[in-house]
């Protein structure tokens, strides 16, 4: 799952940074059975990695009928929640978000990938309240975000990208207490191989009939050495760790990895 996408190259803040892409390009793959990675989860894990409220139904039937228009139609096991049985034709994670009382809400999601939160935790939180952590999002970021789901046209997609650095290798980290626990143990020379890159890359796209809107979320891991044999992209990154801003260091926590980047960027071994 060695990532496709360079988003540390592009900027050294968090933006909003959406783009539109052709229909076609929606849906990446790249992962032979996504449903042997997730059904695991859904099974013996539910509440980290899937929720839904009341009401979502048409609109997790209607990502599900956007999902198939995609990749063709496949059967489902009987009894699976609509969205469920949509995430599980994909690498992707699924959120479906609706409006209710003047706020759009997340009603659904499918979360088998999430990055220090769980599905049970974000289920219900508005726009706001699900970038809470994200320094300065409310004051910079949270009116035109809103306006961008305001505007969504059926016929549109709109991608963007982010990336950060964590010592996991897993693509499922519900929470960051035991990745950073681990922190201290890692040797300085072992940098490039234990800290990963880790990618993700975002979608949005309208559901025309019942109103919602579909966010995609698909995430790349590589280990930090898989950079050292191409002296461009590994000084783009320098570039990008070194001249991250307050705010994006802070929301990321690279403090936590300061040491041991520049350990590895001073002798980047391969992996």
């Amino acid at each position: 799952m060695s990532p496709r996408h360079r988003p540390w190259e592009e900027a050294a803040d968090f933006q909003i940074g959406l783009r539109p892409i052709a229909v076609a390009d929606w849906l990446e793959g790249g992962e032979a059975d996504p449903a042997a990675r997730k059904d695991p989860l859904y099974e013996h894990a539910r509440d980290l990695v899937w929720a839904e409220r009341p009401g979502s139904e048409a609109g997790q039937a209607e990502a599900l009928a956007m999902v198939e228009g995609a990749l063709g139609p496949a059967p489902a096991a009987p009894g699976l929640p609509a969205l469920y049985a949509a995430a599980r034709r994909t690498p992707d994670d699924l959120c479906l978000m609706e409006k209710a009382d003047g706020q759009w809400r997340l009603t659904a999601l499918s979360l088998s990938a999430g990055g220090f939160f769980t599905a049970s935790e974000a289920i219900g939180k508005s726009l706001g309240e699900l970038h809470g952590p994200v320094t300065g999002f409310a004051d910079r970021f949270l009116i035109r975000v809103q306006r961008v789901f305001e505007g969504l046209r059926p016929d549109l997609v709109l991608e963007r990208r982010n990336w950060t650095v964590l010592n996991s290798d897993r693509l499922h980290t519900p929470s960051s207490a035991p990745i950073r626990a681990r922190i201290p143990g890692i040797d300085p020379r072992d940098a490039g191989r234990i800290l990963h890159l880790r990618v993700e890359r975002q979608t949005l796209r309208r559901l025309p009939a019942t109103g919602g809107a579909l966010f995609t979320i698909r995430v790349w891991l590589a280990p930090l050495a898989d950079l050292a044999g191409e002296p461009e992209r590994l000084a783009a990154f320098a570039r990008a760790w070194r001249a991250a801003t307050p705010d994006l260091r802070a929301y990321k926590r690279f403090d936590l990895y300061d040491d041991l980047v520049e350990a590895f960027l001073r002798d980047p071994q391969p992996a």
